[in-house]
C-alpha cells in the first residue's frame, strides 16, 4: 500500500529551493471506453498539475486497489529544454488509460520525479458501479451479474456438477468452491470455463457438504462481481462431528468447520428415555472452538449442540471405546459388597447410599465412603445388608476430575430378612428330612427283626418234625425186625 512510510523509504530528500506546492492539484474521474454496443470498459482519468523547478524531471502516476493490492503506474518525463525555455512554470499532465472495475476502491498517488520525500498528492476514489445507469446498461460484469447457478451433487463420488446460464456469450467464466467465513476461503482449485465450453458442465471435488459450502461463479475479467450459491447452509448436522477426546490429558474439544452461533453443554444421556440431561456450569456459547478439560471418559456422558435450527447430541465415548471405569455389586451373607475397576493408572471415586427420587436424581441418604483404585485392580467397599429397598440405590462417582456423571445399581435386596427366612426354611426342610430318614431305618428295622423271627419261628418248627417222623420210621422198622 502507498503509506507514507514505505513511500519515504524510497524517496530522496527534497533540496531546500523545492516548493512543497511543485505539485498544484490532482483531480480523477471515470471515463467509458467501447468496443461495441453494450461492450465497454471503464477507465481511470488522472489529470494533474505541476509546477516547473530545475530540479524536476517530470511526474509519476500510481493507483492502487484496495481489494486486490494490484498496482499500475505511469511515469511522465518533462524534457530538460521544456524546463529551462518555457517561460510558463506550471504544466498539466492527464492520463486516461488506467482500466478499472466498476465499484472498485483505489488508492491514487501522484509525485515527483526524482521522487522527493514530502512533496507528493494522495487521494482515495471508488469507480462507480453497477447502480449507476451508464455503467449498468454498458458494462458486461453488470448486467451478467445475476448469472444463474444450477448443481448436482454426486455423493458416491463427492463431486458438485455445475451449470451456470444467463452469462455473456464468449466471455470466459471461474467457477470455484468456497468456505464462507469472513471471506469465502478456497477448497480446491479454482476452475476456468471457456466461453465456447458453458455448455459443459464443472464438476468441482469436496470433501464435506457443510453448511458454509458455496458455489462461486464470476466473468474472467479483473474485480468482477461474483455470483455465490449457498445450498447446504442448512444443513448443520456435519457440524458435530468433529469432537476428540485426548486420553492422555482427558481433554474433550470441539472445533467448528464453519462459523455457528452455537450453544455447547456437557449433559448425561438417559438410560430410560434417550434425553440428555445437561450437566451445570458446562453451557459454552461459541462460534469456533470449545473444550473442556479433566473429563471422565463415560458411554453416557455426551456434548450437546443447540442453534435455533434444533439441537443435536453427540456421544463420543459410545463408539466401541473401553469403558473408563465399572461399578459391581456382590450379595454377601449379611452385607453388599461394592467394587471398581478403572482403565486408570490411579483414580478416586467416591460411594453414596441414595433415594431414587426421579430419573436423574438420587438424593444422598447422608452414607459416604471415598475409596482409591489402582489400574486394573480391584477395590471393595462393604455396605450394610439392611440398606435396601426398590428406590436405594448405590451411586459411584469419579472425583478427581472436573466433568464426570454418576453410576447407579438400584432396587437393592433386603438381605438380612430374606437370608433369615431362607436360612429357617432350610434348617425345618432339613429335620423334616432328617426326621423322615430316622422314621424309615427304623421302621426298616422293625420289619427286618419281624420277619427274621418269622424265619426263626418256621425253621424250628420243620426240623421238629423232621425229628419226628424220623423217629416214626425207626420205631416201624424194631417191630418188623
Amino acid at each position: 500500500m502507498f503509506s507514507g512510510g514505505i513511500l519515504n523509504s524510497f524517496c530522496h530528500p527534497a533540496p531546500a529551493s523545492l516548493s512543497p506546492a511543485t505539485l498544484r492539484s490532482m483531480k480523477l474521474w471515470t471515463a467509458m471506453k467501447c468496443a461495441g454496443q453494450r461492450q465497454c470498459s471503464l477507465l481511470l482519468s488522472v489529470k494533474g498539475t505541476l509546477h516547473l523547478e530545475e530540479n524536476i524531471r517530470g511526474m509519476e502516476i500510481c493507483y492502487l486497489s484496495m481489494e486486490t493490492q494490484n498496482s499500475q503506474c505511469v511515469r511522465v518525463k518533462i524534457s530538460k529544454d521544456m524546463n529551462v525555455k518555457s517561460a510558463v512554470r506550471k504544466v498539466k499532465v492527464q492520463f486516461n488509460c488506467f482500466e478499472v472495475s466498476a465499484g472498485q476502491h483505489l488508492h491514487v498517488t501522484m509525485r515527483t520525479v526524482p521522487n522527493y520525500c514530502g512533496v507528493k498528492k494522495d487521494q482515495e476514489y471508488y469507480v462507480e458501479d453497477c447502480r449507476n445507469s451508464d455503467v449498468e446498461e454498458n458494462i458486461p460484469v453488470c448486467f451478467v451479474s445475476g448469472i444463474r447457478i444450477i448443481y448436482d451433487v454426486d455423493r458416491a463420488r463427492k463431486t458438485i456438477l455445475v451449470d451456470i446460464s444467463e452469462t455473456v456469450q464468449g466471455t470466459d467464466y471461474y467457477v470455484r468452491l468456497c468456505h464462507q467465513w469472513f471471506l469465502c476461503e478456497d477448497v480446491g482449485p479454482v476452475a476456468l470455463v471457456q466461453g465456447k465450453d458453458l455448455v459443459k458442465p464443472v464438476s468441482l471435488q469436496y470433501t464435506q457438504l457443510l453448511p458454509c459450502l458455496c458455489i462461486e461463479a464470476w466473468p474472467a475479467i479483473p474485480d468482477a462481481q461474483r455470483t455465490q450459491l449457498c445450498p447446504f447452509k442448512n444443513d448443520t448436522k456435519a457440524l458435530w462431528d468433529n469432537v476428540i477426546y485426548n486420553p492422555n490429558t482427558q481433554t474433550l474439544e470441539w472445533e467448528a468447520a464453519c462459523p455457528v452461533h452455537v450453544t455447547v453443554s456437557l449433559c448425561q444421556l438417559m438410560k430410560t428415555n434417550d434425553q440428555c440431561v445437561d450437566l451445570e456450569n458446562t453451557a459454552n456459547i461459541a462460534a469456533e472452538k470449545v473444550k473442556y478439560s479433566r473429563v471422565d471418559a463415560q458411554p453416557n456422558l455426551c456434548m450437546k449442540f443447540a442453534t435455533k435450527h434444533g439441537s443435536w447430541v453427540r456421544c463420543p465415548f459410545a463408539r466401541g471405546n473401553p469403558q473408563a471405569w465399572e461399578m459391581n455389586l456382590a450379595v454377601m451373607d449379611n452385607r453388599i459388597e461394592v467394587s471398581f475397576m478403572s482403565q486408570a493408572a490411579e483414580a478416586k471415586f467416591s460411594v453414596h447410599v441414595c433415594n431414587k427420587t426421579e430419573a436423574s436424581l438420587c438424593n444422598s441418604t447422608g452414607i459416604h465412603q471415598p475409596i482409591s483404585v489402582a489400574g486394573l485392580s480391584s477395590t471393595y467397599v462393604n455396605i450394610s445388608g439392611k440398606t435396601c429397598g426398590s428406590d436405594i440405590c448405590i451411586q459411584g462417582r469419579r472425583t478427581d476430575v472436573d466433568y464426570s456423571i454418576p453410576s447407579h445399581i438400584c432396587d437393592l435386596p433386603c438381605i438380612s430378612a430374606t437370608r433369615s427366612q431362607e436360612g429357617d426354611e432350610n434348617s425345618l426342610s432339613i429335620l423334616s428330612l432328617i426326621a423322615l430318614l430316622v422314621l424309615t431305618v427304623t421302621m426298616m428295622g422293625l420289619l427286618g427283626h419281624k420277619l427274621l423271627s418269622v424265619f426263626h419261628k418256621e425253621t424250628h418248627k420243620e426240623k421238629s418234625t423232621a425229628q419226628t417222623k424220623m423217629q416214626s420210621m425207626k420205631s416201624t422198622c424194631s417191630l418188623h425186625l
